[in-house]
């Protein structure tokens, strides 16, 4: 029998003071595994019976006195990133006791950990476990005796290995293979009381007019090792008992369901021990804990008992009640999609004040950034809902791919998060479906994607190079895996079908439930229903097709020529040219022929001719591939048909669907910036816009067109009217129909109006063209939410329309936002969107009452002071004023902001549009700058003027083609 051990500790940094208030921490903590066979898994803590208690054992060993040097270390196994597959763990199914772990804040206690192993050979004798930011006092290892009993194996050596995050251990003899045996440490760690948000960390807020404080987890992807001593790997999956003692008046939460209660009788202080019921099999990283202060609403689904949390201020609000009503058919759609029950009986979701990530899966209980979960309905804003919708739903889809079925290492990360994102968008679709999925997952994904994965230095998805540190671990947390891996996604499921798809995804999260899984079973899975069926045919195995999606870098690049119908292949690049390679992909091809959809055509070659791809010169004889952009990769149709197409919409806007006229504006933009097309190919698309009354067409047009850069050119009285004659007309029609919509119903709320159907950046290019029209309304919006300040919700909405409300009105508008700011009653967004619009006053002196004001109010961030002065620079009546300010106050500036000395000077040469202000600025820094100093500022002088200059070019460019291009 082996000896029962002590409690536990958890020392936090403000240890003292938990302890004086009884917080919210307090937190003695049983996290509890049981190891079942064939994984090689962490426990935390056991308790042992018939040892002696916590009052009776015998203080801890010095760990000094067992630990080796490095130097002296003898190389082995934990040299690797992965641990060694000889130590396997075990379930114990004996009456001996249940494996435990223990947090508590009393620096006398020590934290324990019980892991079970069953050794392959009887050769072993070394071994490492993760661990780190731990200090290990006890280290003891038994093995499995004759009569059920338990004997000691003697510990030889220890030592860590901190490169690795490992304790090794090396024993006096050989374990006996095939027997049970059990490692026990007893160790101290860290609470983290700031920065970083993962671990265990305190969460410090303000509620019902009190300052609280709370524990909470954040373990992905290698931080369980920095809460307890364990096998922290994927693929070492382990059940989990897990009990946390807290203080009477918090609330534990863990990944189970509670099943009781007790009062901890270890301590002579009122503990209350909440005990859990036991995990399935499941990975280290998604273990998690919780004690709060919290208030939760509560809804079931399909006996699933699902509840909310956050702050009591939070649920009186009514701010989870969005979640609530979302979550449980999210889980019923993901379970009909699947055809796979939910295996566990109860969900919680926790809105946190801070974390890391912005929200985390944790089987049974998902941790969510406060603004990832919580919602105010009174805000009416679409755009929040739909980003909690979306997030709720990327967590959910979690449970299956990532919780049931995890990848059996890093490198197959996207298994996890591109499944993730993909469903996140399916998820929310299910609830809210006025928006079609595919112009919603192209614009937030894929066209994003292929805009950034065009890098030498790229990262395919399946990580094939050797990861023998952590970094790269953590360094995959990335677009590429989210975006592109949902894309790529994306791209399966169609040329697959979605009916076969699914089906395919059931087998596979059937066939590998509760275990571990790498990207060819999934290949295996998908070419097994393939295989079964006879109406879709493949060109190649599954494996072979994916793997040139998965295994490299970067996407192709198709050149059509519809003369021959030959179609080639080639990797696209930022830049043309930039080098070549033999990359081939084999590639789904979907087609419309003059609005009809096309049989599926296969690319599998480097270059492929395509008869039935050959058309005439007539102008209505057109072809579009890649229809509603399921496919990956950019198309290059040449100018002749690219022009073609630009004729189509101007005939009837109507006949190419939205989805690919955003491809159509996407794919000529980037690949003129690149050099692919001539100059101009892409501003043909601009011909048809007064026809064009789709809000996500105009939005991507005004972004390829980089609006922002437009005041460069305004004051220049030759270039300024060509562009005001070529895009107002255009843009009036669509801006007129929502300004008549917003007249004509006095119902409806303006600024809700024109944020959630993303009105904002047509209206905002009308009013910087000085339509007297716009600039009306916007000042009748403003003055009507000003009017109407105690309204629950943001004032502003968008620096657009609060910047041309302070412009348009006086010094009342102005004190208006300025008062709110100061009360404190605003969120981030609203911060941000009224300290940007404050300096859009025409009123100088209001600019420097702003500028004054700013860097006087301690509360308001360096951020803001940086973005604040480079505003009122942009601001034609402040920009001397912003140049003056930072001159007057240039100690003051660089001295306070060590972080960033030269981030009000960057933010300032933004705005700069003249040689000679470029020769004064010069003049100032090198008479007040040190000579190394002002080479650094000279450096980010001299990149601002290359900068503005390519931009001019690149505008007068733009200019002069619409000018020769204006009635043609």
């Amino acid at each position: 029998m082996g000896a029962q051990l002590r409690s536990g500790c958890y020392l936090g940094r403000r240890t003292g003071l938990f302890l004086a208030l009884l917080l919210a921490a307090l937190l003695l903590a049983l996290l509890v595994l049981g190891i079942p066979p064939g994984a090689l898994l962490p426990g935390a803590e056991r308790a042992f019976p018939g040892s002696p208690g916590p009052d009776t054992a015998t203080p801890p060993a010095s760990d000094a006195s067992h630990a080796a040097t490095l130097r002296g270390a003898p190389p082995g196994r934990w040299d690797r990133l992965h641990l060694s597959s000889t130590w396997r763990p075990s379930h114990k199914n004996s009456d001996s006791g249940t494996p435990w772990g223990r947090i508590a804040p009393d620096a006398a206690q020590l934290q324990r950990a019980g892991l079970h192993h069953r050794p392959r050979t009887p050769r072993h004798r070394r071994g490492p476990v993760h661990g780190e930011g731990l200090a290990y006092h006890e280290v003891s290892v038994w093995e499995e005796s004759g009569g059920g009993g338990e004997a000691p194996v003697p510990v030889e050596e220890r030592w860590e290995e901190p490169a690795r995050q490992y304790l090794v251990l090396q024993l006096r003899r050989n374990l006996s293979a095939g027997a049970h045996c059990t490692l026990r440490l007893a160790f101290t760690g860290k609470v983290h009381g700031g920065t970083p948000l993962h671990g265990l960390f305190l969460n410090t807020y303000r509620d019902q007019g009190q300052n609280r404080t709370l524990i909470a987890s954040q373990l992905e992807p290698l931080d369980a090792r920095r809460v307890y001593p364990c096998f922290d790997e994927p693929a070492l999956k382990a059940t989990f008992n897990i009990s946390i003692v807290h203080h009477p008046s918090y609330v534990a939460l863990s990944n189970m369901p509670a099943i009781g209660k007790s009062r901890d009788t270890t301590t002579s202080i009122n503990w209350t021990v909440t005990t859990f019921a036991t995990t399935p099999k499941m990975s280290t990283y998604i273990t998690a804990f919780v004690v709060c202060q919290y208030d939760h609403v509560t809804t079931t689904e399909r006996g699933n008992e699902i509840r909310i949390w956050a702050s009591k201020d939070s649920i009186q609000k009514g701010l989870a009640d969005h979640a609530l009503n979302i979550t449980g058919p999210i889980f019923s759609f993901m379970e009909d999609l699947f055809n796979i029950s939910y295996p566990l009986s109860k969900t919680d979701l926790i809105a946190l004040p801070d974390m890391d990530a912005g929200a985390m899966e944790n089987w049974g209980l998902m941790t969510f950034q406060e603004t990832s979960l919580l919602y105010n309905p009174k805000e009416k804003d679409k755009r929040s809902k739909t980003r909690v919708t979306q997030i709720v739903s990327h967590e959910i889809g979690h449970q299956w791919f990532g919780n049931l079925v995890t990848m059996e290492w890093w490198n197959d990360l996207w298994l996890n998060e591109g499944f993730a994102t993909y469903l996140e968008y399916l998820g929310a679709h299910h609830i809210d479906s006025s928006v079609s999925l595919d112009e919603v997952f192209s614009n937030s994904v894929l066209f994003p994607m292929l805009q950034l994965d065009t890098d030498l230095e790229g990262q395919s998805l399946s990580v094939t190079r050797k990861m023998d540190k952590a970094t790269p671990i953590i360094n995959l947390f990335n677009l590429v895996t989210y975006l592109k891996g949902a894309s790529i996604i994306r791209m399966l499921s169609s040329f697959v079908t979605e009916t076969l798809f699914i089906k395919a995804l059931h087998s596979f999260l059937n066939a590998f439930s509760f275990t571990n899984a790498i990207q060819d079973d999934l290949w295996n899975h998908i070419q097994k229903v393939i295989d079964e069926q006879n109406d879709t045919h493949l060109p190649a195995k599954v494996k072979v097709i994916m793997d040139t999606w998965t295994c490299q870098v970067g996407y192709p690049v198709l050149t059509v020529n519809f003369s021959t119908g030959n179609i080639s292949q080639d990797r696209y690049w930022s830049k043309k040219d930039q080098n070549s390679t033999n990359n081939t992909w084999i590639i789904p091809i979907s087609w419309i022929r003059n609005g009809t959809v096309q049989p599926l055509l296969w690319l599998d070659k480097s270059s492929k001719i395509f008869p039935e791809m050959k058309i005439s010169d007539a102008e209505r004889d057109w072809i579009i591939l890649n229809v509603n952009v399921t496919g990956y990769y950019r198309i290059n149709y040449g100018q002749t048909h690219f022009r073609k197409l630009a004729k189509v919409l101007e005939n009837d806007p109507k006949v190419i669907p939205v989805v690919n006229k955003l491809q159509l504006m996407s794919d000529a933009y980037s690949m003129q910036w690149s050099g692919y097309l001539e100059y101009g190919t892409a501003l043909y698309f601009t011909k048809y816009l007064e026809k064009e009354d789709e809000i996500a067409v105009w939005n991507t047009v005004l972004s390829y067109l980089d609006t922002h850069t437009w005041d460069y050119i305004r004051d220049d009285y030759e270039l300024y009217p060509v562009l005001k004659k070529y895009f107002l007309p255009r843009i009036l029609p669509i801006f007129h129909h929502h300004a008549s919509l917003l007249r004509g119903d006095f119902e409806m709320e303006p600024a809700i109006y024109i944020t959630t159907n993303n009105l904002e950046k047509i209206f905002e290019t009308v009013c910087w063209f000085g339509n007297r029209d716009c600039l009306n309304l916007i000042s009748e919006i403003f003055t009507r939410r000003m009017n109407h300040p105690n309204n629950e919700g943001p004032i502003c909405f968008s620096t657009f329309m609060c910047c041309y409300g302070v412009r348009m009105g006086s010094d009342k508008e102005w004190d208006f936002l300025w008062e709110r700011q100061k009360q404190n009653v605003t969120e981030f967004d609203e911060e941000y969107h009224i300290l940007s619009s404050l300096p859009c006053t025409k009123e100088p002196w209001l600019l420097q009452r702003f500028l004054q004001s700013i860097i006087n109010e301690s509360t308001i961030e360096f951020f803001y002071v940086r973005h604040g002065i480079g505003k009122v620079a942009k601001n034609e009546v402040g920009h001397r004023i912003a140049w003056k300010f930072i001159t007057d106050n240039w100690e003051y500036l660089y001295n306070r902001y060590e972080k960033s000395k030269f981030g009000v000077l960057r933010d300032f040469m933004a705005s700069v549009n003249t040689d000679v202000e470029v020769q004064m600025i010069q003049g100032f820094l090198n008479n007040t700058l040190e000579p190394e100093q002002s080479i650094q500022a000279t450096e980010i002088v001299l990149e601002a003027k290359s900068a503005r200059e390519k931009k001019r070019e690149s505008l007068t460019k733009m200019i002069k083609w619409l000018k020769k291009n204006m009635d043609g």
